[in-house]
């Protein structure tokens, strides 16, 4: 049975801890793809949450205090009852306590996928960066000048976190520390919205609920690359994000395996 299918058939339960801008795409698009989406925050009963979901993810996009404690408390519950979880890297290239705290939930929590651009990347492993914001410097994006770098870096992480790490960009770089995978689906217009990002992450621990981590992430990053090119004749970026949605949850087997833009380097 492939991952989508099963995910269409089980409907599984998707704890996200998200940031508000973006809490609605982010649910929206795990139902999308089969999943149920559950967006608790509150510190007093993330433990009960996280421990009856089938995934976990967090995203640092907009921190608060509570919403850290959240974040370790289920963090630390998927990881002792082996439910697979993520982490995007927000802002860690431009925050200290984004980055302490990235550090702090890697090292306790151990999130099966790391995700991040390559400026968020290099910043959690101590490289040095010049970006701004929460957008990744130019220099750090992943280009056909730059890829032999970039993957060392993503294979780097990967062997020191133990996790799969899913650097973002113009080409997008799955690694497990073997082998890393090139995607060159998407199109300029999902950087153009806010939140395809957060729904990125929403959209692989919907995948990786599977418990196929490594083949969830790939899926993931595909669907959202190709959703992204099926939609990029909209009139604007109000329509492309609704035609956004609807790629996603109407995209088959046979979209991906015929559009799909993906090699491996080992």
């Amino acid at each position: 049975m492939d991952i989508k299918n099963k995910l269409i058939i089980e409907k599984p339960l998707i704890h996200c801890i998200t940031n508000h801008i973006t809490i609605n795409d982010c649910a929206n698009v795990v139902l999308a793809i089969g999943g149920k989406p559950i967006m608790a925050e509150n510190k007093r009963e993330v433990s009960d949450i996280t421990t009856s979901a089938k995934a976990l993810a967090v995203n640092l996009g907009n921190i608060s205090d509570n919403r850290m404690i959240s974040m370790m408390i289920s963090g630390e519950v998927a990881y002792k009852n082996n439910i697979p979880s993520i982490i995007d890297i927000v802002g860690v290239n431009c925050s200290n306590l984004r980055l302490k705290f990235a550090l702090e939930f890697i090292n306790k929590c151990k999130p099966n996928v790391i995700k991040g651009n390559m400026s968020e990347i290099k910043a959690v492993l101590g490289l040095v960066t010049n970006s701004k914001g929460v957008d990744v410097n130019d220099e750090d994006n992943t280009t056909e000048k730059t890829i032999n770098n970039n993957i060392n870096i993503v294979k780097n992480l990967s062997n020191k976190t133990n996790s799969i790490v899913v650097a973002t960009g113009e080409i997008d770089l799955i690694s497990n520390g073997n082998e890393t995978y090139v995607i060159e689906n998407g199109c300029i217009e999902l950087s153009m919205i806010t939140g395809t990002g957060c729904m990125l992450n929403a959209l692989i621990a919907t995948c990786i609920s599977s418990g196929f981590v490594l083949e969830g992430a790939i899926l993931g990053t595909l669907i959202m690359g190709i959703s992204g090119e099926l939609s990029n004749k909209a009139k604007g970026t109000a329509s492309f994000k609704v035609d956004l949605l609807d790629n996603i949850s109407t995209i088959n087997d046979k979209d991906i395996i015929e559009k799909s833009k993906i090699r491996v380097v080992e």
